[in-house]
């Protein structure tokens, strides 16, 4: 079923290409999160397509723990610049990834 604009995609799992934005994100998100997390692997996500992609990322991060990511790429003409526009902590496998804005 074709997705409406604006919309998030299904969940799919991850891919070498968003588990390079995780690698390039985790940085970012230790500082957020004020810890450091000694894995950090893209497990599936969701993206929207604004002006730029939004990547909304499920990451474990160790024993049964998780974290959501709304990572934002800008359209190639503005250099395929990344930025991590929000973090959920204390998530769990289960939990969906859903939209979401801080």
């Amino acid at each position: 079923m074709p997705r409406l604009l604006g919309g998030t995609s299904e969940a799919k799992d991850a891919t070498e290409e968003v588990q390079r934005i995780c690698d390039e994100m985790k940085p970012h998100a230790e500082e957020k999160a004020g810890r450091k997390f000694d894995v950090f692997t893209a497990k599936s996500y969701k993206t929207q397509l604004v002006a730029g992609r939004n990547f909304f990322i499920k990451v474990h991060v160790g024993g049964e723990e998780f974290v959501h990511l709304r990572v934002y790429r800008m359209l190639p003409y503005a250099g395929e610049k990344l930025e991590l526009s929000a973090m959920q902590t204390h998530k769990a496998h289960h939990d969906p990834i859903e939209y979401f804005e801080l």
